[in-house]
């Protein structure tokens, strides 16, 4: 046994020996602190899943010591600091990570998001998405085992969308003597939605963020149709029919836009946190319905004999949500974008 092992350890030492000279002793030296940095990275993932803050940056910082061109361990520590709002000390992490591997797109969406998004630095992020969308990247396809060219069109979609995100913001916290350039800011986010649209199918949030941004540039027609698409994406989500809803009004639709603001209040209503939005949107309910009795007296006897939603509904996680119990007409009326036939037809025109 003792001779079996002395053997093996003879020839380990030999196969080092003829590393050494062939790629020098520095190189082993290299692979080694390579090894203890790996060990300490996962020591610090194992710390990290116990929520012992402390370890892991300890065993974090300890590997990249070791091993600093180990760009995922940059990234975890990046996501660690942005979670904790050391938001610096994340885009020195994610930086560091883009260092050693330039076409790393979570690194870079990370990073582009914490410049928009917690430090108002639009241009910084409109540079990391730009940098997504400009990169070649491999793809590869192996029937069964391997596919990351969906991932890959996914990721350049979302920084697209982000894209369009951080050029609306831009438009909003414009200076003073800058705001006459809010519009181009938002002809950019739409051009960027729209581009997100070609990645991204049937996306609520895209179209509803495209809608938005066309609201605010006054194309009330292309904000309806795409307010129209994100409620057929997400029927149960509030703020695509609440806008609608608002946009409605604001053109003297005023039979549509109670239709839209009753689903606003009926879904806002099943949420326990938003009790204050929930007042304002009944009250907006309220003047819409007397809009439309002022507007319209035909219908008064409509409103007040017959409600529009009789049917049953079920609750998961607090939230109104289509089951096999819930009648399929409400979740077909919830669906159907009041007023959208109107502003199709101004779009054909």
């Amino acid at each position: 046994m003792k001779r079996g092992f002395r053997i093996l350890l003879f020839i380990i030492v030999f196969i080092l020996l003829i590393v050494a000279c062939f790629f020098g002793w520095g190189f082993i030296e290299e692979q080694f602190h390579h090894a203890q940095g790996v060990y300490y990275i996962y020591k610090g993932d194992k710390a990290y899943f116990k929520n012992n803050m402390k370890k892991t940056l300890y065993y974090y910082k300890k590997g990249l010591e070791l091993y600093p061109e180990h760009y995922e361990a940059w990234f975890n520590l990046g996501n660690i600091y942005a979670v904790h709002e050391d938001y610096f000390a994340a885009i020195e992490a994610y930086e560091q990570a883009i260092k050693n591997n330039p076409k790393y797109i979570l690194a870079r969406m990370n990073l582009g998001i914490v410049y928009s998004e917690d430090l108002g630095d639009f241009d910084s992020a409109i540079e990391q998405y730009d940098a997504i969308i400009k990169n070649k990247y491999r793809t590869l396809y192996i029937p069964k085992v391997y596919n990351n060219k969906k991932s890959t069109k996914e990721n350049i979609g979302v920084a697209y969308y982000n894209r369009g995100l951080a050029f609306r913001l831009k438009s909003i916290y414009l200076p003073d003597e800058k705001r006459h350039l809010a519009g181009e800011f938002v002809e950019k986010a739409i051009e960027s939605y729209k581009k997100a649209q070609k990645y991204l199918k049937k996306d609520y949030a895209n179209s509803y963020n495209m809608g938005l941004a066309y609201h605010v540039n006054g194309d009330y027609t292309n904000a309806a149709i795409n307010y129209c698409k994100a409620i057929e994406y997400s029927p149960m989500s509030f703020e695509a029919h609440y806008n609608l809803a608002v946009l409605l009004r604001q053109l003297h639709f005023y039979r549509e836009s109670l239709d839209e603001f009753q689903k606003a209040a009926l879904i806002i209503s099943e949420d326990p946190n938003a009790t204050n939005q929930a007042v304002y949107v009944f009250n907006l309910l309220n003047e819409a319905t007397r809009l439309l009795i002022f507007n319209e007296q035909n219908v008064i006897e409509h409103l007040t004999d017959e409600p529009m939603y009789s049917y049953s509904y079920t609750y998961v996680g607090g939230k109104l949500v289509p089951t096999e119990e819930l009648d399929k007409a409400i979740l077909n009326n919830f669906k159907k974008c009041a007023g959208e036939i109107i502003f199709l037809e101004n779009n054909n025109d």
